[in-house]
């Protein structure tokens, strides 16, 4: 389940901690060198506190993860999608701010 803290996914973890969660899972593709990345960083942070227990929040650095971002096709990042029952549902592509990002993530939290 979740912890409150953000998981570093890599692909050792990736189908144990996304593929097989009980819960939705909120990947966030990020990079060091990446501008926006570093801007959206709190904000999943912050998400992966209040969603403890309701979802996960996992980051992938797609430098050293290239084989993930290869897998889910990500060409631009920051790139969040959001898996639910090992499936992608949802994706965002660049900035976002936490209100649309809840939103996103909260249409597939089953209470």
């Amino acid at each position: 389940m979740a912890t409150g803290k953000t998981i570093e996914l890599t692909k050792a973890n990736f189908e144990e901690e996304v593929i097989h969660s009980p819960v939705p899972v909120l990947v966030d593709f990020w990079a060091e060198w990446c501008g926006p990345c570093k801007m959206i960083s709190p904000i999943i942070d912050e998400l992966a506190f209040e969603y403890d227990g309701k979802a996960k929040v996992g980051n992938v650095n797609v430098d050293e993860e290239q084989e993930l971002a290869s897998q889910f096709s990500i060409r631009a990042i920051p790139t969040l999608l959001i898996f639910k029952g090992g499936e992608v549902v949802d994706q965002i592509v660049g900035m976002t701010n936490k209100r649309d990002l809840k939103a996103a993530v909260d249409k597939f939290i089953t209470l």
